[in-house]
């Protein structure tokens, strides 16, 4: 039988991919993610096939895509009874299960009831205070999320949200926090704690454990010294600006609108990149601790790796923010696998996507899935850079009338959105930062039509029917003036 190789699943939210140094960034510092890289095969074309946080999740546990694994493809939708869970599957072969941190797995149980946890066994949870808005806006009851009760007992309750920023807010501000207390090092603490635990308890028994770290998501409030770790005049500009959104995505454009982001300066923009490069290195840190206690327990040898995103975040892009969209910065995740027996130093261009993680790891420690998945298994890919995996990557977000679909060959991107039939065409080869939309150009018209077509077969053969009703992309009626006229909303400002 083949050995049971322990699995760690590092997730952050929202990190774009080309922010880490191993991704080519000058500026931003990730040592720790740099050398996991070095030690692992690193994929170069990896997407989200849902830029958005809890379909991306549940495409992570399930090996699925969303309109299957939760009947969802916006930001909702419990996961199906008739879906492989990551934790229930490795459960079944033996492992001990743990989480550490974010899980977004809705509903979200009320006070007093268990936590929907989909297998996990062991869970120290965090959700940036979306439990406790809901059943507990002042923050008195404990049992909500852990991170919240423990800084109630290091006496800091209260401060997560003590500068006042909101979860959907771009408006940078560092933590009140002192460094040790903010949530990055606890998901850290947790994950080396449970580490720890295992090795003194069950160390003959394989685990599986998620590490799942709340930032660099908004808030972007990194510990003080991490808030001016870098010269905001000297972090790359963002690529394009607002009046390149005319013939793009048009829900960039309304939620540069509701989030008050088109009142941004320039160097507004500059300092919210240098305080999010801030959260990313205090992350990488956080990851150098973890994979330091794997080392020390004597667990690095025979431990599966993988880090990974939900998402990634436009952060200034066309004067946009955030996610659920196609464009590479919202849609590009780092993929990052260390796995015995794996070379080191590797980069892969074929395309890789969350879907895989659950085939893959089974795939290596020999813990057969009980039905087909959407996911591809790629460990052929970890040795060969050659080793057939798609010809095409299909993304689904949002549901009706504003769904948004891609699919890339790693060179072309198609992007379709249903408000307003808008069509975008990429040609990432010559236009990494995808300042052109081909499909506004005369002369691409017929290489569009290809596109088009392309996306449609992928839509029907991955069953989502929704997009295509009668054969062909659906439509809903846009007026992006009225965009302009949209009240403030949705930034997240509450108490924890």
């Amino acid at each position: 039988m083949r050995e049971r190789y322990n699995i760690l699943l590092i997730t952050p939210d929202q990190l774009r991919a080309d922010a880490l140094g191993c991704y080519g960034n000058p500026v931003c510092r990730t040592p720790n993610l740099d050398c996991l890289a070095n030690s692992g095969v690193r994929f170069e074309r990896a997407y989200s096939l849902n830029p958005i946080c809890i379909p991306a999740r549940a495409s992570i546990t399930t090996g699925n895509y969303p309109h299957k694994a939760t009947g969802c493809k916006s930001n909702g939708g419990e996961i199906r009874p008739d879906q492989v869970k990551l934790a229930e599957h490795f459960a079944g072969f033996g492992y001990e299960t743990y989480a550490c941190g974010k899980l977004h797995y809705v509903p979200y149980a009320p006070p007093g009831q268990p936590r929907l946890l989909h297998g996990f066994r062991h869970c120290d949870l965090t959700e940036s205070g979306r439990v406790v808005n809901q059943f507990d806006p002042s923050g008195r009851l404990r049992g909500l999320e852990d991170y919240f009760d423990y800084l109630a007992d290091v006496g800091w309750g209260g401060y997560s949200r003590g500068h006042g920023v909101g979860n959907n807010d771009v408006r940078p501000c560092p933590s009140p926090l002192p460094e040790e207390h903010h949530v990055e090092h606890w998901v850290a603490d947790r994950t080396i704690a449970r580490l720890r635990a295992h090795a003194a308890g069950r160390g003959s028994q394989p685990f599986l454990m998620w590490s799942s770290f709340p930032r660099p998501h908004a808030p972007y409030d990194p510990p003080f010294a991490f808030a001016n770790l870098y010269d905001p005049r000297q972090v790359p500009p963002p690529a394009g600006d607002e009046s390149m959104l005319g013939d793009r995505n048009p829900d960039i454009q309304e939620t540069r609108i509701t989030h008050g982001q088109n009142s941004l300066s320039p160097a507004a923009r500059q300092v919210i990149k240098a305080y999010y490069y801030g959260l990313v290195t205090f992350h990488d840190q956080q990851i150098g601790r973890v994979l330091d206690a794997l080392e020390d327990l004597g667990f690095a040898e025979n431990t599966i790796v993988v880090y990974t995103t939900d998402h990634g975040d436009l952060m200034g892009d066309f004067g946009g923010y955030f996610k659920a969209n196609f464009l590479e910065g919202s849609a590009r995740v780092p993929f990052l696998v260390r796995a015995p027996g794996a070379p080191h130093a590797a980069c892969r261009a074929q395309l890789a996507g969350l879907q895989d993680i659950l085939p893959t790891l089974a795939a290596l420690t020999g813990c057969p899935l009980p039905q087909a998945v959407d996911g591809l298994d790629l460990s052929s890919a970890l040795g060969d850079s050659r080793a057939p995996t798609r010809d095409h990557f299909y993304g689904q977000c949002l549901d009706t009338p504003r769904q948004t679909a891609m699919a890339c060959d790693g060179r072309w991107k198609y992007c379709y959105c249903e408000w307003g039939g808008v069509e975008e065409l990429y040609d990432l080869a010559n236009d990494p930062t995808e300042l052109v939309n081909l499909a506004t150009r005369t002369e691409a018209r017929d290489l569009v039509r290809v596109w088009r077509q392309k996306l449609i077969d992928e839509a029907r053969r991955w069953g989502d029917h929704a997009l295509i009703p009668d054969g062909k992309l659906a439509i809903a009626p846009l007026d992006r003036d009225a965009l302009l006229r949209l009240p403030i909303k949705g930034l997240g400002w509450r108490w924890y």
